[in-house]
């Protein structure tokens, strides 16, 4: 391989603040207003052009789990007012966790400008600025140029933890055994749907009889391999579904060219899947193409070593630890099926059995060996199962608060991240 010496050159510091977010999913928008409101001068930077992560970008259909998130329970009030005004279609029976993307970006936008929270869109994080063991800031790219932006605390929000990743963290990647990462998918939505007559298969496990034969197995028989499930959720505009169906295995999301490839095999699926439900889908035979998400739908990447980690057995037993940050988080382990469609052997959904929520302690949010920094939202330090729970966005958006809440308690007390009380944390996010 060719190489080429980059010629060094100083690079302007354009902000010097209390709390940089990268990355603003839920995660991110979770740290950021928490942070925001308890004080601190809070900026984001986000690679796409909106606020909301996969929830927007990426198309998400619904918010699905819970968590303790009193910022989640504000967003789907003023997220559903705001469908009211903007148009709500009352006839399609659509509760509040249903996301109206184009409606929810303008909800997320008003409610970071209340808190005066800056925004950069269209910026990358290329590499932390790491000195005697702690981050004090980042080297940033956008249509700018390269530049540096300093931050007492830096929150990494971006998934994959590009930065912690860059700041030397220790991680392994997907499933223990094997390294293997669950598949992405590129969202879409379908319109003239019938819904009077139209069917909602809203897990892997959910199966619908129809004339022709059971819907899932159709599916499996017919799309183009490694697609072949169904998965369709009712929106809130007059006859519109989202269509979480496509699907892409063996893509590496911190990789450029796989990240390329999983888009290219996603949508190349988006035409067959929509002539399979105009063919065999009650209520879809006279479905178009409507959109489809700009943002790459990543399952799992990178698993980050914390000063804890979550267990699967955490979960299971709904342990309370005595340091929790997020409380009442509850899901199913959602693994997607690493070698085709459907579910893993090693998930469960529609079948889960278990009632009781479970917790999230503070260590997993704190990077095993750089300080000043704190991870938040699926990159938090977990098991690979563990992680098929807890990656969800409601759960996510709690780890957020949590981590937002730790940094302004750690600037405000003039205290090392590791060193916050987190019965201090306990009073404010589980108020």
């Amino acid at each position: 391989m060719d190489t080429y010496i980059e010629k060094s050159k100083e690079l302007p510091v354009i902000a010097d603040i209390d709390v940089l977010v990268c990355g603003a999913g839920p995660a991110g928008i979770g740290a950021a207003i928490r942070a925001a409101r308890l004080g601190m001068s809070v900026m984001i930077v986000e690679a796409m052009d909106c606020l909301g992560g996969v929830a927007t970008a990426g198309m998400m259909s619904h918010w699905t789990g819970y968590s303790s998130s009193h910022l989640l329970s504000e967003i789907y009030d003023r997220h559903y007012k705001k469908c009211q005004m903007l148009g709500w279609a009352k006839e399609n029976n659509c509760g509040e966790h249903i996301i109206n993307q184009e409606v929810l970006k303008i909800v997320l936008e008003e409610v970071a400008e209340e808190a005066k929270i800056k925004t950069l869109y269209y910026t990358l994080v290329c590499d932390a600025l790491v000195a005697d063991g702690s981050i004090y800031g980042v080297i940033i790219q956008n249509k700018s140029g390269r530049s540096i932006i300093k931050a007492k605390r830096i929150i990494d929000a971006t998934g994959d933890g590009d930065v912690a990743a860059s700041a030397g963290v220790p991680f392994f990647k997907g499933r223990e055994t094997d390294g293997k990462m669950q598949p992405c998918t590129i969202m879409f939505k379908v319109g003239g749907v019938d819904y009077e007559r139209a069917v909602f298969p809203e897990s892997f496990e959910t199966t619908v009889q129809t004339e022709k034969g059971e819907l899932q197995a159709l599916a499996k028989e017919i799309l183009p391999f490694p697609a072949g499930h169904v998965l369709l959720y009712p929106q809130t505009t007059p006859g519109t579904v989202c269509c979480n169906m496509t699907n892409c295995i063996n893509i590496d999301g911190t990789d450029g060219e796989s990240l390329s490839k999983g888009i290219h095999v996603c949508r190349s699926q988006i035409e067959p899947i929509v002539s399979f439900l105009r063919k065999y889908a009650p209520g879809y035979e006279n479905c178009w193409l409507m959109s489809s998400a700009n943002l790459l739908g990543l399952r799992e990447t990178r698993h980050f070593e914390g000063q804890k980690s979550l267990s699967a057995e955490d979960i299971l037993e709904a342990k309370v630890h005595s340091d929790w940050v997020v409380r009442r988080a509850f899901f199913n382990f959602d693994v997607h099926n690493m070698s085709g469609a459907s579910l893993d052997t090693t998930g469960i959904q529609k079948k889960w059995k278990q009632n009781e929520p479970y917790t999230i302690p503070y260590g997993c949010l704190l990077p095993k060996n750089i300080e000043g920094l704190l991870l938040s939202g699926r990159n938090i330090s977990g098991s690979h199962l563990a992680h098929s729970n807890f990656r969800v966005m409601p759960i996510a958006m709690a780890v957020g608060e949590a981590a937002g809440t730790a940094a302004a308690l750690s600037i405000k007390e003039n205290r090392l991240l590791r060193n916050v009380d987190t019965a201090e944390i306990q009073k404010i996010v589980g108020e």
